[in-house]
């Protein structure tokens, strides 16, 4: 595994205003967040943004396995099956974004910022989903060897950036 998007270039500021001007450009469409091991971050960089309350509806942060499952309707079988950090996982969990909080886009992370493993998952690895109205976009991105804060950072600039690119059609 390795990152599959450039997230060193551009700020969580940049990037969240991306997204938001992504999502007016698109008839001020609706975000919302699922975030786990970022801890809210991804949806702190999009708050920053003046003018962000047009289209950000809001946001769940499930650090526990009860929350995915009570506040963002993740199945048990997906949790028992793939594990809480999967694509699988945060597919479920940004689905579960879009109803909870009636956006039309969610984006939605989880995965092990560390520093040490976690249920045989390597300190590094972040899942990070988008579900759109007519598609859920995945990827898992590995950060080896950073900190617990790094971490989190580099997973918000992906999560932030696969966002935008879902929002701006670079997705398909």
């Amino acid at each position: 595994m390795s990152p599959t998007r450039n997230v060193s270039g551009a700020s969580p500021a940049e990037l969240a205003a991306r997204v938001l001007a992504a999502a007016k450009a698109r008839g001020n469409a609706t975000l919302a967040c699922a975030e786990s091991c970022t801890g809210g971050a991804v949806a702190s960089a999009l708050t920053d943004v003046p003018g962000a309350s047009a289209v950000f509806r809001g946001g769940v942060v499930a650090y526990s396995v009860a929350v995915k499952r009570s506040a963002l309707g993740v199945p048990a079988e997906t949790l028992a099956r793939f594990g809480v950090v999967s694509r699988e996982c945060a597919e479920a969990m940004a689905r579960g974004a879009v109803r909870t909080l009636g956006a039309d886009f969610a984006v939605a992370t989880t995965g092990v910022a560390g520093p040490g493993p976690q249920d045989g998952v390597p300190a590094g690895t972040v899942c990070i989903a988008v579900a759109a109205p007519d598609a859920t976009f995945s990827e898992t991105v590995f950060f080896p060897g950073e900190t617990r804060e790094r971490v989190k950072s580099l997973a918000t600039r992906a999560a932030l950036g696969l966002l935008a690119d879902v929002l701006s059609g670079k997705e398909k």
